[in-house]
């Protein structure tokens, strides 16, 4: 992985993407944490058509581009929901209320975690492929 795909991966917004009853979609998510490894956590709702097609499958690509040049890092992995009331407060904040009345305890209110487990990242019309 080379450092410029470190860099892109670094972005705060990510395009993410899911497979719904056999067709892809995708929607445009903060992250909220990274680690190590190619591991991204985001905020969601259990409600979120998003979530009930990870549920059904778990396979997911999360994308980070430059706006100002074409040059975009396109991560393949799975998504996980997690209902884990200690990670549910560890991201938690005060913001959220608005949305999540019940805060980090309401029940529509869940964390996924994206685990890539390989990519490509895209300069011009050059690509170089690599795992992680």
């Amino acid at each position: 992985m080379n450092k410029q795909t470190k860099r892109m991966m670094k972005k705060k917004i990510a395009i993410v993407g899911s497979v719904d009853q056999g067709k892809p979609s995708i929607k445009a998510m903060v992250v909220t944490r990274r680690e190590d490894g190619g591991v991204f956590y985001f905020d969601s709702n259990h409600s979120a058509q998003t979530v009930a097609s990870w549920k059904e499958c778990p396979s997911a690509c999360v994308y980070f581009c430059d706006r100002l040049i074409y040059r975009g890092v396109k991560l393949s992995g799975t998504m996980e929901i997690i209902d884990d009331m200690a990670l549910k407060e560890q991201h938690w904040k005060p913001s959220k209320k608005a949305i999540y009345k019940g805060g980090a305890a309401d029940p529509d209110y869940c964390i996924l975690k994206f685990t890539a487990t390989g990519g490509r990242y895209y300069f011009m019309y050059q690509v170089e492929d690599f795992e992680i």
